[in-house]
């Protein structure tokens, strides 16, 4: 299994933490992990549950690495690639992972215990239920900010989770908020003083001891609305805007110590 990845199974529960030091960015050694991680929970029968957290205090994953996409994004505009929805983009191993998380009969629970941004909060959108810690933290989908969208099925799994205006006012101004606010807008189930982590297996274990078969049901059902077209033509678009003149302009400016991914956050 990945280094950033790491899988620990306890009883009826798995548990999956992600550490991606220094900065808390995500990789695609970080989506190769999860995926390893989701054949041992979907092979083993003895597993009921999994919880997703991060391994690196304050941090569940900060989001993808804005250098690794700039420099993808330079080198596909150099070979003059153009992307549009009559070609759709392949899914990669990040796509492909949050698609099995989705259609696996057994509950996902995201726990973060800390920042959790772009690519990382489409991972946490992945899961059935979401929980946050109280802190010091931002929770949301800043793409706009450096001229890209969110392209892990963000667009179509937050509409679901809190209604399309909403989804849309986060996801146009690049809002993203602190924990306590996230739970006031539906983002999360609920924000707890304790470790995060603590209450999930709580709720974990409770959820072991329902009937997984009416559980894989009611998973199932709720989640039969996601659409493959739309997820395709989201990820074909965020290359082509990986590829802008403008995308790269602002990826570059992030990278170069620029704070114009998250300025701040919303803390009101």
């Amino acid at each position: 299994m990945s280094g950033k990845v790491d899988l620990e199974v306890d009883g009826a529960i798995a548990v999956v933490r992600f550490s991606n030091p220094p900065d808390g960015y995500m990789d695609d050694d970080t989506s190769a992990g999860l995926l390893q991680a989701l054949d041992r929970i979907e092979s083993d029968d003895a597993i009921r549950v999994a919880v997703l957290t991060g391994a690196d205090a304050g941090v569940f994953i900060r989001h993808f690495d804005v250098r690794i996409l700039e420099e993808r994004g330079r080198a596909l505009a150099a070979r003059g690639l153009k992307f549009t929805e009559d070609r759709p983009v392949p899914p990669s191993p990040l796509h492909d992972a949050l698609g099995r998380m989705e259609r696996c009969p057994k509950p996902f629970i995201a726990a973060l215990n800390g920042v959790t941004m772009g690519g990382g909060f489409e991972i946490a959108l992945g899961c059935d239920i979401r929980l946050a810690e109280a802190g010091d933290y931002q929770i949301g989908l800043p793409e706009a900010n450096i001229g890209l969208l969110p392209g892990a099925g963000g667009t179509q799994r937050l509409p679901r989770l809190i209604g399309e205006a909403r989804a849309l006012e986060f996801m146009l101004t690049g809002r993203t908020v602190a924990p306590e606010k996230a739970e006031h807008y539906g983002l999360v189930s609920a924000c707890v003083d304790a470790p995060v982590l603590d209450h999930a297996l709580q709720m974990a274990r409770g959820l072991c001891a329902k009937p997984a078969i009416a559980l894989a049901h009611i998973k199932r059902l709720t989640r039969l609305g996601a659409n493959d077209d739309m997820l395709a033509a989201e990820r074909t678009l965020f290359c082509d805007l990986m590829v802008s003149d403008e995308g790269i302009e602002l990826m570059s400016k992030m990278n170069a110590g620029g704070d114009i991914l998250n300025p701040g956050g919303d803390n009101d």
